[in-house]
């Protein structure tokens, strides 16, 4: 089927960098058609409004997630979207002016087993001079396999394996990672024709050393996917294995000094110094030998070693016991009465709708994240004469003032004895707001106080968290296969993977 740039979002994670300037003008810019929105997610803890207003762009929106890396800022940005396709771009880099035509041209008419789409890489090196250990590894972008830099991805699958994972904290892996889980599906990713620049941001000295700490990752990457992990994602090895061995080599020498054996400690501090020696000069080899850079390898190459080993020994003890991400769910439904708010029996007076302590700011977190939140009440008053749907409506008019906004609200009128499919514990409402939002019932959780609530989740494929109030019976609670002591307790379970 063919898709317009209309059914595609941007979406770029930024943390306000200048670099973000010369991308918002590179595409306001650029002519050709526009895709339906650029999704700006502001990942920093604190700082001033974005402003990225300028005559040209998409529709702009700016949403911020208050810091937490540039997998939690992306998987903000794709759930607040409603595109067919999200096209991810980094904040520092910059698309050919015909970059909307060609995104166009690339997603168009793929085929339904085609997931994603990369874009081409371009990173420019020093023309006068030879480029430096930091440029040189910069460059590695333009071969580098599904980098975010520049990949779209259906939204589909995104949610099918639930985005990237968020125990990726830095810009390293996690795009790898996710490029493997939806491949695992039987899904593809192939390249398109689209090109960026990726310019050599500036760094200081010390910038090899503290990546280093991306060999934690490796390990994740290793625990999540299996030895065989490297080749798939075109990611290799490195010079880990000696690193270990030069680390062992300066080790064993204090060791052995401190033991009062100098001969053998001066063989291992040598064995440790030759190590050394031959990683600096084959990062100086290439690059412009001059002061700086000369420096600069010497004290690095002396650090590198020991803190790859140190880095993987934490990932080793920090991921030993990982599962398989399964990410937030694309929905959250809450039952009203006792769970939302405070339940008076076949109430239809608006004036009594009272959440419940803690209510608001639970929903509000799950919009935070990028969850879609809605509700699904039965309502036999209705069909007992006790209250009429006008009065039913009035009551979720006033919830949706003091709670919303709501993505979907499933009322049920039906008594106890007329054979509905929407009552709970029927699944009835629970298919109806997943088919009404296009979400996959297995991705969808359902909060409520009583059983009916749980067992209308399990019925309709979905999650059920059970908040048991004073009028829970207890074989309820017994039976519910998740409990939580109140609804702030439920989503911060939901919010930690919990469902």
């Amino acid at each position: 089927m063919q898709v317009g740039i209309e059914q595609c979002s941007v979406v770029v994670p930024t943390v306000g960098r200048p670099s973000l300037d010369v991308l918002l003008d590179a595409l306001a810019q650029a002519p050709g058609p526009r895709p339906a929105e650029l999704v700006l997610v502001d990942d920093r803890p604190t700082g001033e409004p974005l402003r990225p207003e300028r005559p040209g762009l998409p529709p702009v929106r700016v949403v911020r997630t208050g810091g937490g890396g540039p997998a939690r800022a992306r998987n903000l940005g794709w759930r607040s979207v409603r595109t067919e396709w999200v096209a991810f771009l980094d904040d520092d880099v910059v698309p050919d002016p015909d970059w909307y035509q060609r995104l166009a041209e690339d997603l168009s008419d793929l085929p339904a087993d085609v997931a994603g789409s990369q874009g081409r890489v371009r990173v420019p090196l020093p023309a006068d001079r030879r480029p430096t250990d930091w440029e040189r590894g910069t460059a590695g972008l333009a071969t580098s396999s599904w980098i975010t830099a520049d990949l779209a991805y259906r939204r589909a699958a995104l949610a099918a394996v639930g985005g990237f994972d968020e125990r990726f904290p830095r810009a390293f892996r996690e795009d790898s990672d996710l490029a493997l889980r939806v491949m695992d599906t039987g899904a593809r990713l192939v390249r398109g024709r689209r090109l960026i620049t990726h310019p050599v941001r500036p760094v200081d000295r010390w910038v090899s050393v503290r990546v280093q700490a991306g060999n934690a990752d490796d390990v994740l990457m290793r625990r999540l996917h299996g030895p065989g992990w490297r080749e798939r994602a075109d990611a290799p090895l490195g010079r880990r294995p000696r690193h270990l061995a030069v680390t062992v080599a300066g080790l064993t020498a204090v060791g052995l000094a401190a033991a009062r054996r100098p001969r053998a400690a001066l063989g291992a501090a040598l064995a440790w110094a030759a190590g050394t020696g031959e990683f600096a000069w084959a990062r100086i080899a290439p690059g412009p030998r001059d002061r700086a850079e000369v420096g600069t390898m010497l004290a690095t190459s002396a650090l590198i070693p020991p803190l790859a080993t140190w880095h993987f020994l934490r990932g080793a003890v920090q991921h030993r016991r990982v599962r398989p991400w399964r990410g937030l769910p694309d929905l959250v439904l809450f039952d009203r009465d006792g769970t939302l708010v405070r339940d008076y029996p076949y109430n239809g007076d608006p004036a009594l709708v009272k959440p419940v302590p803690g209510a608001r700011e639970a929903v509000d977190a799950l919009r935070a994240r990028g969850v879609r939140v809605g509700v699904v009440s039965n309502q036999s008053g209705v069909a007992r004469g006790l209250i009429t749907r006008a009065q039913v409506d009035a009551c979720m008019a006033r919830l949706d003032e003091l709670l919303g906004p709501f993505d979907t609200v499933q009322v049920c009128p039906h008594g106890p004895d007329d054979g509905c499919t929407c009552r709970k514990p029927a699944p009835g409402m629970v298919k109806a707001a997943c088919a009404e939002l296009d979400v996959d019932p297995a991705r969808c959780v359902v909060i409520g106080d009583i059983g009916a609530d749980v067992e209308a989740a399990a019925a309709a494929g979905a999650s059920g968290v059970l908040v048991p109030t004073p009028v829970t019976r207890r074989a309820e609670v017994e039976a519910a296969p998740r409990r939580a002591a109140t609804i702030t307790e439920a989503v911060e379970q939901v919010l930690a993977g919990g469902w």
